[in-house]
């Protein structure tokens, strides 16, 4: 077993080096050059498209989401554990400058989204069921041609097995964990026995739930998205912002920490006084591409299945979502670790959810903010699960066919009950390296086809220049004979 740990340790140290990194935050430099830097010059419009459509009530239509729930379930599949305990394993890794390097990827990161879901609604297809599908597996078929079609067979590999890990056993796992935590803040001489027990029926309650969701269809999971997703993200920016207003004069110091230290780590000093740039760098940049996906090919699968009239139109919910993923939660977290003077004694060591609970009872207390992370944890996580079930079932789908569904999903349950009662380390170790190799052949892909996206971004704002003076003469006319 110490030999197979450490094959795994060697296999995800190379396909998360930095050859990986480049790659990634490359594809993202190369596609915003293309793309005319459209993340920020597009942004005002972006918002507008998106949060300013939150409420327009769009229908999904037969098999297909509307492209609000096709967002919420992306971002539940994004917005995870990585917000919490990645951002915190970030700092201690890397200090505070790995959250400049982090935003750095998530800005690039924006235009590899936009791309990958532009690509996955122009090139999907229906399904025997009549469901909208698409995703890395379909624009590799369909855009690049039959003859690379293994390549999206890897993809769906990977991502099926992806899926299992990262999606559905670390997941419940976590949400099991923190529950205990919970337990055990309130009653300390609890045995291992009895934690247990707690964990045996957090699976069996996650598993049921799951059943609940996922059997209910694409559009189920939908309609739970949409609805769990905002509240999560309130819930979660509320209690950060509690801790932020509640040290507010040291926030200054803060970020010109982050910039500084961005450059210079062993300035920090403390555990990070041997720090290199490099592994600052490295920090952040891994750390953010695991929170936002922003390559990895998953969300363009939800979004793939989006009742949408312009790919543009939807791909520009990427953008938003890798904003709000990093640029909003990961900031904040990022700032209640560091604001709350927490972050220097775990300088140097792998630290997760216990540096953000750290910080969190700052302000609430120990055993408030147990119960806060544990709360924001299990949202967090059981929104994941539910997003990478659909994520590993369309893999499945297009290596085995419609019928292979089920079969995936009743796995994919039973695994619910199985991660809540394992240590993970190993299951961690193979879903990272799962990850890595999944975005290989979805990289090529979407570096393959950018012509393909630029083409479709100057055709949809093309249309939108045209429609503006239209829509002007329209308004003007009207009150001219309400006149």
């Amino acid at each position: 077993m110490q030999t197979f740990t450490h094959f795994l340790d060697a296999a995800n140290a190379a396909v998360w080096g930095i050859p990986m990194l480049i790659l990634l935050v490359g594809t993202g430099i190369f596609l915003s050059i293309r793309l005319g830097f459209l993340q920020f010059r597009r942004f005002g419009h972006v918002l507008r498209e998106t949060v300013g459509k939150l409420f327009a009530g769009e229908g999904g239509g037969d098999g297909a989401l509307t492209p609000v729930q096709a967002m919420t379930t992306a971002l539940a599949g994004t917005v995870g554990t990585g917000n919490i305990a990645g951002v915190a394993g970030a700092i201690s890794l890397g200090g505070p400058g790995a959250i400049f390097w982090m935003w750095v990827a998530a800005l690039f990161g924006m235009c590899t989204k936009f791309s990958e879901i532009v690509l996955a609604v122009h090139f999907r297809e229906r399904n025997r069921l009549g469901d909208w599908i698409g995703g890395p597996m379909y624009y590799i078929k369909n855009g690049l041609g039959e003859r690379w079609r293994f390549l999206g067979a890897l993809f769906a590999f990977f991502a099926a097995i992806a899926a299992i890990g990262t999606g559905n056993l670390t997941q419940i796992n976590t949400i099991a964990t923190s529950v205990g935590a919970i337990f055990k803040a309130y009653h300390p001489a609890m045995t291992a026995g009895q934690l247990q027990i707690v964990y045996c029926a957090v699976g069996v309650v996650g598993a049921v739930l799951t059943v609940m969701v996922l059997f209910g269809g694409m559009q189920r999971i939908g309609v739970v998205t949409e609805k769990l997703v905002p509240v999560m993200a309130l819930v979660y920016i509320g209690a950060t912002l509690a801790v932020v207003i509640g040290h507010a004069s040291a926030l200054g110091s803060v970020f010109a920490l982050i910039f500084e230290s961005a450059f210079s780590p062993r300035a920090v000093g403390g555990g990070l006084a041997g720090v290199a740039v490099v592994q600052v760098v490295k920090a952040g940049f891994g750390r953010g591409i695991f929170s936002n996906e922003a390559g990895l090919g998953t969300a363009p699968i939800a979004h793939a299945a989006a009742n949408v009239s312009h790919p543009v139109r939807q791909g520009l919910f990427g953008v938003f979502e890798v904003f709000a993923d990093t640029i909003v939660i990961c900031t904040l977290t990022a700032l209640t670790i560091l604001i709350s003077g927490c972050a220097p004694a775990f300088y140097g060591r792998t630290a997760g959810t216990d540096l953000t609970i750290s910080a969190f009872a700052t302000t609430f207390g120990g055993k408030a903010a147990a119960i806060i992370i544990a709360v924001c944890i299990t949202m967090f996580a059981f929104s994941t699960l539910l997003s990478w079930s659909l994520y590993g079932a369309r893999a499945t789908e297009f290596l085995f066919g419609t019928k292979s569904i089920k079969v995936y999903q009743a796995f994919y349950i039973l695994f619910v009950i199985v991660g809540a009662n394992v240590q993970l380390a190993v299951v961690w170790q193979i879903a990272d390296t799962m990850n890595a190799l999944m975005a290989i052949p979805n990289l090529i892909a979407v570096l393959a086809l950018s012509p393909t996206v630029v083409q479709l971004a100057g055709d949809y704002f093309a249309k939108r220049r045209h429609e503006r003076p239209r829509i002007s003469r329209e308004i003007n006319a009207s009150d001219r004979s309400a006149s």
